[in-house]
């Protein structure tokens, strides 16, 4: 390996930029999506994201008084969106321009709990947290109703989708459903049948309304005769009830006769498709977790239909979003609305195309870095610690607080599937290292203070095998070791698979053979507990980090410090080798990272992206991205620009020189404008005053100089005036300063002059040194008015003594 790193030069690198950011973008409440599919709107506190359903790239409604988002909705022919905030103001919007158009009271008293659109996108209904439902005309600008009568928070309000009977639906705390004439303004009809809140209403005709209610039921009513026509039993509480096409294929999803169909989502985290005419429930969605207790934690509380893209899309109590084929319900596509605090992160698919997240919780997320598909993978019982991946790139290991640790594989389609599980840990398992040359083994330490070395069969790691499990395999480990007296942070395995290293709370780094778990040395030195170790790809070198804020570099043969560094405000939780083990990378508790160059001791450059401690860092195989990640929840890629910031500085300096040299040509050739043009452009203040006394040391060098001054461009003026508050500053260069300064209040009137940028601190700046010239000048001139006296006297005085000689 030394001897390639030496075969071609080390590039050090000098700078790291966002090329990424994964966010949350979803902190729960309604989620719409715009009729053609492409869009999806999802509130976030005071933001509203709308997010591009293909590559996952979102851009922000914010509000400006910081005030959280309670509701909002987008008409049905996507022109108006509207948001109510908890300051009582709606706002409209122009979404695709991130333009508030217009901003008015909602005259609630209380936050708009709820809103919707009539089907020609001119009327909006809000309901409010105070018992009153609004309608406005949105063309007209005006409230037209002032619906009472609610009890409660009205927390769902729909129009009927015909405009011709303009009546609009509503339903509060009491859970009855109310039919609103807006011809007379009153309350004509309530429905009365739910025991709990009724979460939403679809119309399957103009006669035909089916509601869903945590009551576990859904109800069928006839809009004639405003009787329940059939109750569905659910068996679980209710969020979402939509209605399938009458055109279609649903064959797959158990529609065998024609009539009404529909589908619901609730409580159990799976969808179900019914038939209204028999109530029966026709289709269940097989359930997609690996622990079936786990499903009622996955509740989802939303469901919708997206015709244009023949999508259901699904929202659930995590905040993921789930995009299914209508027909077949085979998942599309799934987002990530929230990560919690996020623990690690590695890169991951043989060309780095994904990357796996531990957030907090006891499901992984694997992002495809292209599209910002997530796939969540079920398996451990309590929150993952940490992830390893193998040097191909295609299996990786997790490890959690259920005392275990799982092996996943991506196949070739992208899909990751467990197919190892190890127990044995008496505590919750913090650390995990994957073996460097082959996938042959694993090590873990764990909370119980031991380490822990797993055997992987080849059964795991040949493709054709590996294709054939059904159930994860059960890892024994081979050897077991008392390592520390303290948790132990970070476990290492070395490039060449024959050592490992330990850090441990109580301030000690070890060294151990991979072969028996024997202990070769102890590393000595940090002041505080030991978060990170690492060995160097190159030499025989461990870097570890501490809770002391410091990094040090431990030499292999014989234990001893090599370096420390220093520059860290709090602990340094990982660290990681880059540019061939020639630099390091770490990551704190304050938030920042820093590049170090080892040679030099230096710290190169702090990045600053996060707001909270980075626990997870990675590189990418080509070295040319990190990855990080930290409890706010935010995961940055960072792209080395070095090599490009580098050619930008030469590209630059190159330009300057050809500058400098046609500068010269155009001064040596009288050609003043266009010198002083470019000596401005330059932003060189000295060489604008070496072309200024050129110009007046010609002959009418003051009258060159209004000429040239006079055809300068405004802002180019305004260089220049900058550049006279310096050189007035120092009394050689004060009268070229003057010169200039007496040009420009000749040739321009003082209301352009005050129009200037900075004319302010310019004046400012030059009045007490032109005073200071004018005195010294006063000075000057009466001294040689007494010079020029006494030299006529003496003269005079001459003159006599000669006459009175000649007599």
């Amino acid at each position: 390996m030394e001897a390639a790193a030496a075969a071609s030069p080390v590039r050090f690198k000098s700078n790291y930029v966002v090329s990424r950011k994964i966010e949350p973008f979803y902190k729960g409440g309604r989620v719409q999506i715009n009729r053609d599919g492409k869009f999806m709107f999802c509130p976030c506190g005071t933001k509203l994201n709308v997010i591009d359903v293909e590559t996952g790239a979102l851009h922000s409604l914010q509000q400006d008084d910081e005030e959280d988002i309670s509701s909002f909705v987008l008409s049905p022919n996507d022109e108006i969106l509207v948001t109510g905030s908890r300051a009582l103001l709606l706002k409209q919007w122009n979404w695709r321009e991130n333009k508030c158009v217009r901003t008015w009271k909602a005259v609630h008293i209380a936050p708009v709990a709820s809103m919707a659109f009539d089907s020609t996108s001119t009327l909006l209904a809000t309901g409010g947290c105070d018992s009153t439902i609004k309608i406005w005309d949105m063309i007209k600008q005006y409230c037209t109703h002032n619906l009472k009568g609610s009890s409660g928070v009205v927390h769902l309000v729909e129009f009927h989708p015909d405009v011709s009977r303009l009546q609009l639906f509503s339903s509060s705390i009491d859970y009855k459903i109310r039919i609103w004439d807006l011809n007379s303004s009153k309350c004509v009809a309530m429905l009365d049948g739910h025991f709990s809140a009724v979460t939403s209403l679809a119309f399957a005709d103009g006669n035909t309304l089916i509601s869903s209610g945590r009551d576990k039921i859904c109800m069928v009513w006839d809009l004639k005769t405003r009787e329940s026509k059939r109750t569905v039993p659910v068996y679980e509480s209710v969020e979402a009830a939509v209605l399938l096409p009458e055109k279609g294929d649903f064959s797959q999803l158990g529609v065998k006769k024609q009539g009404l169909h529909f589908v619901t989502a609730g409580s159990k985290g799976i969808l179900k498709v019914w038939e209204v005419a028999t109530a029966a429930c026709v289709y269940t969605q097989p359930m997609p977790f690996t622990l079936k207790e786990e499903a009622s934690e996955r509740s989802l509380t939303q469901c919708m239909l997206v015709p244009e893209r023949n999508e259901i899309v699904t929202v659930s109590m995590e905040h993921n979003i789930v995009l299914y084929d209508a027909q077949t319900l085979q998942l599309r596509k799934q987002l990530a609305g929230y990560n919690d605090e996020v623990l690690d992160v590695k890169f991951l698919g043989p060309g780095d195309s994904h990357i796996v997240v531990a957030t907090n919780s006891p499901q992984l997320k694997v992002f495809e870095l292209a599209t910002s598909h997530c796939q969540i993978l079920y398996g451990h019982t309590d929150t993952i610690l940490a992830l390893d991946v193998f040097r191909k790139g295609l299996m990786f290991v997790s490890c959690a607080k259920d005392k275990s640790l799982r092996v996943w594989r991506m196949n070739k389609d992208g899909r990751v599937l467990c197919v190892a599980q190890g127990l044995g840990h008496a505590h919750g398992v913090g650390a995990v290292s994957c073996s460097r040359l082959k996938e042959s083994f694993v090590v873990t330490s764990s909370q119980d203070c031991t380490i822990k070395i797993w055997n992987i069969p080849e059964s795991l790691t040949s493709k054709a095998k590996a294709a054939l499990i059904s159930s994860p395999e059960a890892l024994h480990a081979k050897v077991t070791e008392r390592g520390h007296d303290k948790d132990i942070n970070s476990v290492a395995v070395s490039p060449n698979d024959k050592l490992i290293a330990t850090g441990s709370q109580d301030r000690l780094a070890k060294l151990w053979a991979c072969s028996d778990c024997s202990l070769l040395g102890v590393f000595a030195g940090h002041k505080r507990g030991i978060w990170c170790v690492q060995f160097s790809p190159v030499d025989q070198v461990l870097a570890t980090s501490s809770a002391d804020g410091t990094l040090k570099l431990w030499a292999l043969r014989d234990f001893s410090c090599l370096k420390t560094f220093e520059g860290h405000d709090a602990s340094v939780l990982k660290i990681i080798f880059v540019s061939r083990g020639m630099q390091l990378l770490s990551s704190g508790s304050d938030g920042l990272v820093k590049l170090w160059t080892i040679k030099t001791n230096e710290c190169v450059k702090t990045l600053d992206g996060h707001e909270d401690k980075i626990w997870g860092l990675h590189s990418n195989k080509q070295d040319d991205m990190i990855v990080t990640a930290s409890s706010d929840s935010c995961i940055l890629l960072w792209k080395d620009v070095t090599e490009i910031e580098e050619e930008e500085a030469q590209a630059k300096q190159e330009e300057q020189i050809m500058k400098e040299q046609e500068l010269s040509n155009l001064l040596h050739e009288k050609r003043y404008l266009k010198a002083l043009g470019l000596a401005i452009s330059l932003d060189r203040p000295h060489t604008v005053l070496m072309v200024v006394k050129a110009i007046l040391k010609e002959t009418d060098g003051r009258k060159h100089l209004e000429e040239n001054i006079a055809r300068l461009r405004k802002d180019q003026k305004e260089a220049v005036l900058t550049f006279l508050v310096t050189w007035n500053t120092n009394t050689r260069n004060c009268h070229e300063a003057q010169a200039v300064i007496e040009t420009l209040l000749k040739h321009e009137a003082p209301d352009s002059l005050l129009q200037y940028s900075g004319i302010k601190s310019v004046v400012e700046s030059l009045l007490p040194y032109t005073e200071r010239h004018f005195q010294r000048l006063s000075r000057l001139l009466q001294a040689s008015m007494f010079i020029d006296f006494m030299w006529q006297n003496m003269r005079l005085a001459d003159a006599s003594q000669q006459e009175d000689l000649t007599l």
